[in-house]
């Protein structure tokens, strides 16, 4: 049986971490989506990505306000969301919005690869 590709939503304005998330998830075998802004997200969701990297600092709504968002709706509430950001209390914002999992910028590739996995596989 074959296992379908699992997709990754990556929003954040910064385009220089977006490639390197891409080209992480890319070699871990993960399809990858990407937007740029909060809008965005609510939009690109409807593709049903299977797990959402999501920036806190961002044009449009901010990566907090999302994370409200998609997990107060029906469609969206079972996608694991990972809050991430450069900001000192990452963890706390991570929490009170209601996301699986945080990365606090910089992080390490494994540390990327290791949280998505094990969200994924949950």
């Amino acid at each position: 049986m074959e296992t379908r590709q699992k997709t990754i939503l990556v929003a954040d304005d910064d385009e220089a971490i977006v490639d390197s998330i891409s080209a992480i998830l890319d070699l871990s075998g993960y399809e990858v989506l990407f937007v740029n802004d909060g809008t965005s997200v609510m939009q690109a969701v409807k593709a049903q990505p299977d797990l959402i990297l999501l920036d806190i600092q961002m044009p449009g709504h901010d990566g907090q306000a999302v994370c409200r968002q998609l997990k107060r709706q029906a469609s969206t509430k079972d996608i694991p969301v990972i809050i991430v950001s450069a900001s000192m209390d990452v963890r706390s914002k991570a929490e009170q919005v209601g996301a699986d999992d945080y990365l606090e910028k910089p992080f390490e590739m494994e540390t990327l690869q290791q949280k998505v996995f094990n969200l994924l596989n949950r």
